[in-house]
């Protein structure tokens, strides 16, 4: 039997304890504390609000294919609606995890476009977002136009020397912003290059003459983009060239013959009479760019008029055009006694009757003649298809890239 002393302490002590235990477990169960989720992060931190955003926002003189991108964090979109002034919707596309929605249609020039995106936040309320969209309004509206035209050449093809021409109507300020824009895709691939011949015209070539069969893609995607003074462009295009056998003359102002080769293969050689001393025939790789079975030379057509003793005017059969300057490879029966001994033309290659109808029914746009020692200065590369007398280097010099 305990003292009557030690039994009173041992009793206090275990009061003292359940006291303690009932505040601790007291403070445990009170309505402050925030449930806790499997994953150790409380209900309420995973309840925010969402937030939207538009880009561009509120943006006015963009481009019309500047994308427009609405995104929305802690939570999801559930529509986004673009219309125009007009009340057309603008085309376009939800991410499939719904944090972000893309126009999947162009804009167009000059307009107004009203941007309303709804979402859902984490903690269930929805979340409202509008904006307000300006395009720009070009002063004008560039078209590229293409050179040869595609449906001119759909049925026969061009050339191993074809270069691929865009022309615009109007000045290009902007010539890296537009060069980016265009393309050539080759099949086989090839190596090639664009060349401005001034601020209108931009030419491609590849490194060498085009394989023989060879098709290409080229493409202009150039709607929105800037030209520069106010200038935009219209419309993209895309066009495909098919290349054919390899057609090239060799002319040789010595042997006063050309020779003639197909894929690589000498197959005839004919007489010829090329450019007298006053006005000789220009050196370098011409390329056919035009062909006439009857055809009126007149040489007021490059600025050769009466009375200079160079001008000339005459009717001539199986031309073809060669360069801008009046040279032409066609049948003249009035240097027949000259073909294959000496040069009497106004810089003009002659053959005779027999061989220009043969040449006529080969060659066509696009197929080659190398003159050689002919006397005369190179064919500049501004002269209509003048490209090929520059080294690849100095061609590609001419990129604005």
């Amino acid at each position: 039997m305990f003292p009557k002393k030690t039994f009173l302490s041992v009793a206090g002590i275990l009061a003292a304890t359940l006291l303690v235990s009932a505040c601790s477990s007291g403070g445990d169960t009170g309505g402050s504390a925030s449930p806790v989720t499997p994953g150790g992060t409380s209900a309420a931190t995973d309840a925010t609000p969402a937030t939207v955003s538009i880009d561009p926002a509120n943006a006015t003189g963009i481009s019309p294919t500047t994308p427009i991108v609405v995104k929305a964090a802690n939570g999801k979109l559930t529509d986004v609606t673009v219309t125009n002034s007009k009340g057309k919707t603008v085309a376009g596309k939800l991410a499939t995890d719904g944090t972000s929605w893309t126009n999947t249609e162009v804009l167009g020039y000059a307009g107004t476009y009203k941007v309303v995106a709804h979402a859902q936040g984490t903690d269930g309320k929805p979340v409202e977002k509008d904006g307000d969209i300006t395009t720009v309004s070009p002063k004008k509206q560039a078209n590229a136009n293409l050179i040869p035209a595609p449906s001119a050449v759909k049925s026969t093809g061009v050339g191993v020397g074809q270069p691929i021409v865009f022309s615009f109507a109007t000045a290009v300020k902007n010539k890296a912003a537009v060069e980016k824009a265009l393309s050539v895709e080759s099949s086989p691939k090839q190596d090639g290059s664009w060349y401005w011949m001034d601020d209108k015209n931009v030419h491609y070539r590849p490194k060498e003459y085009w394989q023989p069969n060879t098709t290409l893609t080229v493409t202009a995607k150039i709607y929105g983009v800037d030209f520069g003074n106010g200038v935009f462009g219209a419309e993209d295009r895309t066009e495909t060239y098919k290349v054919h056998d390899s057609w090239i003359a060799k002319a040789d102002g010595n042997t006063e013959q050309m020779q003639i080769f197909h894929n690589g293969s000498m197959v005839k050689t004919m007489p010829i009479s090329m450019g007298k001393d006053a006005t000789p025939t220009h050196l370098g790789p011409h390329v056919i760019s035009f062909k006439s079975a009857n055809y009126t030379m007149d040489s007021c057509t490059y600025g050769v008029c009466p009375p200079d003793p160079k001008a000339y005017r005459s009717d001539e059969k199986f031309s073809e055009r060669i360069s801008n300057d009046g040279e032409f490879v066609h049948e003249n029966p009035n240097s027949v006694g000259q073909q294959g001994s000496s040069n009497v033309s106004h810089g003009c290659i002659n053959l005779n009757a027999a061989n220009a109808s043969w040449f006529f029914q080969n060659f066509g746009l696009g197929d080659v003649v190398e003159v050689t020692n002919s006397g005369g200065p190179q064919l500049p590369v501004w002269d209509l298809y003048g490209d090929w007398s520059k080294s690849w280097a100095d061609w590609q010099k001419g990129s604005a890239l």
